[in-house]
């Protein structure tokens, strides 16, 4: 059936207390589309790099069983790029620049053969871009979106237009506060599903995750690790393992949606534990498994 990704690719520079990267390979699309690989193939990604970028990533996503028919290169252009400084409260952390570069004007345009995918993720690009996207597809069974507070407060209008033509939408605490302006998390979440989306996923953070929906309620836990290198990536890895587990299983039921969540979370838990995708792009589908069950057992007790 496959799934498409449209998003960011960008190169990476990130700075935490446990050690740096530089010109590391980056971006919502990438992290999305990585982990979604373990998962279900193909992966049709869609994004924009300048003739910068590196033809190891490209070899990279391409050994993940990753389509890249839809990456435009623009030769003369350079790569969107981000650095980052995080504190050791790795929730904090200080933007050192933003160089859209050729990203500035992508323009998604989805090839003939990727319209028909069954599953769609919109990283949190402009709202219009993503209707845009949305607007030249067949009829997907499944769309998620992702946002994020530039585009809730600079496009409120155009955004909400968007809301109502996706399925899904993933995003964390503080952004779901600021689109409902209710402080309360399971409120917020409904006032969302008002606006469209039937499916709400809040990130938040180190305490996991909040799934929301007319008839289910619930909380997943965070991993506990011991090691944490880098959060770069891990809200959009948490979208890709969901998604991908979905279109693997072809089963939105509220019970498959639970499972979605914790492979979600399963694989956010290993993209943390190295820089940039290193976490990512060596893992086992074993390795997954054991993680995932792991999850299962934080949260069970036995009655007596």
């Amino acid at each position: 059936m496959g799934l498409l990704v449209v998003g960011s690719v960008a190169i990476d520079s990130v700075e935490t207390p446990f050690g740096k990267v530089k010109d590391a390979l980056g971006g919502s699309a990438t992290y999305i589309s990585i982990a979604a690989s373990y998962f279900t193939v193909p992966i049709r990604l869609v994004g924009v790099v300048g003739g910068d970028f590196p033809k190891e990533h490209v070899r990279l996503l391409e050994d993940r069983q990753i389509d890249l028919d839809g990456l435009q290169v623009v030769k003369d252009g350079k790569t969107f790029r981000w650095g980052g400084r995080y504190h050791y409260d790795l929730n904090v952390r200080d933007t050192l620049y933003t160089d859209l570069n050729v990203f500035e004007k992508f323009n998604p345009v989805i090839p003939e053969g990727f319209k028909k995918s069954a599953y769609v993720c919109l990283g949190n690009i402009d709202p219009v871009l993503q209707l845009q996207v949305l607007e030249s597809l067949n009829k997907p069974r499944l769309v998620v979106g992702d946002t994020m507070n530039y585009w809730i407060e600079s496009k409120p209008r155009e955004l909400a237009k968007t809301l109502k033509a996706m399925d899904m939408l993933v995003l964390n605490e503080s952004e779901a506060r600021l689109l409902t302006n209710e402080p309360n998390l399971i409120k917020a979440a409904k006032k969302i599903i008002a606006m469209g989306p039937k499916i709400i996923i809040i990130k938040k953070g180190e305490h996991g995750a909040l799934l929301v929906t007319l008839e289910t309620i619930f909380s997943a836990p965070a991993y506990p690790l011991e090691n944490i290198y880098d959060p770069t990536g891990a809200g959009d890895t948490f979208a890709g393992g969901l998604i991908g587990w979905l279109a693997r299983t072809d089963d939105l039921s509220g019970e498959n949606l639970k499972r979605a969540v914790i492979y979600g979370s399963t694989l956010a838990s290993f993209c943390v534990e190295k820089f940039s995708v290193d976490g990512l792009k060596d893992l086992t589908y074993l390795q997954i498994q054991d993680r995932y069950r792991s999850f299962m057992q934080l949260s069970r007790f036995d009655e007596r």
